[in-house]
């Protein structure tokens, strides 16, 4: 009983979130435009599957996902597992497995994020396959990945986040000077979509879990700023993928083979 009250909590909830977006809509298309709109029992149907997907996506998040995430980031966190983990003794070198749960879990929440899906299937279309999603998934995934063991990294080490996230934009900044232009906003984007529904609250558990068992450590400053760091990340991520990419289809255009997908 508990659960469905849950489920009817959450969807009052997702309701009243939706509702702006069809007020303005509805406003824009009757008020605005003045016509209605093409297979609008289509439209109907389809908003009553968001709510309802959106609903049931939530309520499995905060279920399932969500405790699981902040569970594992205590177990690995904790003292006496960091101990005979290491053997003994502490240092940066003892968060071995955390550093190596923050990268999968980065890589694997990232990929299930409804977001990016949403933007590289829209990228690839738009491009007209130029731009293949799955890849543009897995370069996204991967800079997060890296980005969150990095991030995992500063806050056992202690060493200020200032220093990384100022590095990492130098690097983006000389990247995007040597892009191609037509690359750089979906680039950008991608370091956006990522810090979403699946990705924030995940990858929050494991940074407040991590500043909570290390002395000295804000689980504010250095809990969140995990976040900052997956969306860093993926932007230089896609505009090396982009790059290499770039690299690889002109040599093999001299080849003679003439596929420009991405």
């Amino acid at each position: 009983m508990a659960l469905v009250m849950h489920i009817l909590q959450t969807a009052w909830a997702t309701v009243f979130d939706v509702l702006p977006i069809l007020v303005i809509l509805l406003f824009f298309q009757f008020a605005v435009l003045r016509t209605r709109p093409a297979n609008l029992k289509h439209i109907v149907i389809g908003f009553v599957y968001v709510l309802l997907g959106l609903t049931l996506f939530l309520v499995g998040l905060g279920e399932a996902l969500f405790p699981l995430g902040k569970t594992m980031a205590r177990q690995l966190t904790a003292p006496d597992f960091i101990s005979v983990a290491a053997g003994g003794g502490f240092s940066w070198m003892s968060y071995g497995w955390v550093y190596a749960f923050g990268f999968a879990i980065g890589f694997a929440t990232t990929v299930a994020e409804p977001a990016l899906i949403a933007v590289a299937l829209k990228a690839e279309h738009i491009s007209g396959g130029a731009i293949n999603a799955f890849w543009l998934r897995m370069a996204v995934a991967f800079g997060v990945a890296l980005g969150v063991a990095l991030g995992v990294f500063r806050i056992v080490s202690g060493t200020p986040l200032p220093y990384y996230i100022i590095a990492g934009y130098v690097v983006v900044m000389v990247q995007t000077a040597f892009s191609n232009r037509a690359i750089i906003a979906l680039a950008f984007d991608s370091g956006g979509v990522t810090t979403s529904t699946v990705t924030v609250p995940v990858l929050a558990a494991l940074g407040v879990g991590l500043a909570g068992t290390i002395p000295g450590r804000s689980a504010l400053v250095d809990g969140f700023g995990l976040i900052a760091f997956a969306s860093l990340f993926p932007i230089m991520s896609v505009l090396g993928y982009a790059g290499l990419a770039e690299l690889y289809r002109k040599s093999r255009f001299k080849k003679g083979d003439r596929s420009d997908e991405l």
